[in-house]
């Protein structure tokens, strides 16, 4: 057996010119590009525009103070008679958005270490509404604490009664 014809052969599939690794590389890194953008662009259906009959609120959060983003912030979007329709949370650049049925809506945005902001918006079919929340320093929501310190004073005196 004639051994330089047998790596000869090894070397070069069915008779033809051996690809380079690099070649190999651009290929399949541009086929998984393409497929992540195709990916992405069917994974986010009717994230760029409104559904029909709906329109959108976009909340810009930022610090009053310092005029910078903030990411965890709580976004909460309410009914005109304050009934909760959904929480939402901001992005990296401190935007929230939101599809809608066209309506009259309160978004209160809070945080721990600011004071919590209402706004009455307006949402029209197949419009965005954007508002930008300035968030100031200061007790988020009295309330809400107060609301814990009573919960925590009624576990309490549960577990000292034993139910």
């Amino acid at each position: 057996m004639d051994w330089g014809s047998f790596r000869v052969t090894l070397g070069r599939p069915f008779g033809g010119p051996t690809p380079s690794l690099s070649s190999i590389q651009t290929v399949i890194g541009l086929t998984a590009g393409t497929l992540s953008i195709l990916g992405a662009l069917f994974a986010v259906p009717g994230y760029f525009k409104p559904g029909p009959g709906k329109g959108e609120i976009v909340a810009i959060i930022q610090d009053a103070k310092a005029e910078q983003s903030i990411r965890d912030a709580t976004v909460e979007i309410l009914s005109s008679q304050n009934a909760l329709i959904t929480t939402i949370a901001p992005n990296f650049r401190g935007k929230a958005r939101h599809s809608l049925e066209a309506g009259q809506y309160r978004v209160r945005v809070s945080h721990p270490r600011f004071a919590a902001e209402v706004r009455q918006v307006q949402v029209m079919r197949g419009e965005t509404t954007e508002i930008r929340v300035q968030l100031r320093s200061g007790a988020s929501a009295p309330f809400r604490e107060a609301e814990r310190i009573i919960d925590e004073g009624v576990g309490a005196i549960r577990r000292l009664f034993g139910q």
